[in-house]
């Protein structure tokens, strides 16, 4: 069984410290109320739309979740038998996952695009998603899982990873495009 989960850029150096077992506690939205709102997407299952106007570089939500090893990840998944490639997994650097499962918050919802306006960031072993653009009230939020893969891309793994953004770069899956060597 193929195991993928997003992976965020990296913000800042890990302490080198253990993961610990949870995120420590951040509000999901700024000072002055909330700023997110879950509902169906039209792009696949539940989404996260903006309810206030956001800002490029605003920190919009924090992904958060049990930190677990890949081990611990491999042993809990699938989530949903009936949609094996379908986790609230978020890759670490350290090696580590957060099951966004379990003691996760909204961001758990946010959708992939090929033309993303988020982007995640790691800090230590925590992930924020901040906005790569302005995103005015009642637009989705989506970032590009560029999920990571050992196996080699063939059109059936990017067929059981398909991505339904519809945007016109949209490559097809929500897999990270390999780098040619």
């Amino acid at each position: 069984m193929t195991q993928a989960a997003p992976k965020p850029r990296s913000a800042a150096p890990s302490s080198g410290q253990p993961a610990a077992r949870t995120a420590k506690p951040h509000a999901d939205d700024a000072p002055g109320g909330r700023r997110t709102q879950v509902r169906e997407s039209g792009v696949h299952g539940k989404g996260v739309y903006a309810i206030r106007p956001l800002h490029a570089g605003d920190k919009v939500l924090e992904y958060r979740g049990e930190i677990i090893t890949w081990q611990e990840a491999l042993d809990r998944h699938p989530h949903d038998p009936s949609q094996p490639n379908h986790t609230f997994y978020f890759h670490l650097d350290d090696g580590h996952v957060i099951d966004g499962k379990h003691q996760g918050n909204s961001a758990k919802w946010i959708n992939h695009s090929c033309e993303p306006n988020l982007e995640a960031e790691q800090d230590g072993n925590r992930v924020f998603l901040r906005a790569l653009r302005d995103i005015a009230v009642g637009e989705e939020l989506f970032f590009d899982y560029g999920l990571v893969i050992d196996a080699r891309m063939t059109a059936k793994l990017k067929k059981e990873y398909a991505c339904w953004c519809g945007t016109p770069s949209c490559r097809g899956t929500m897999l990270a495009v390999k780098r040619r060597r």
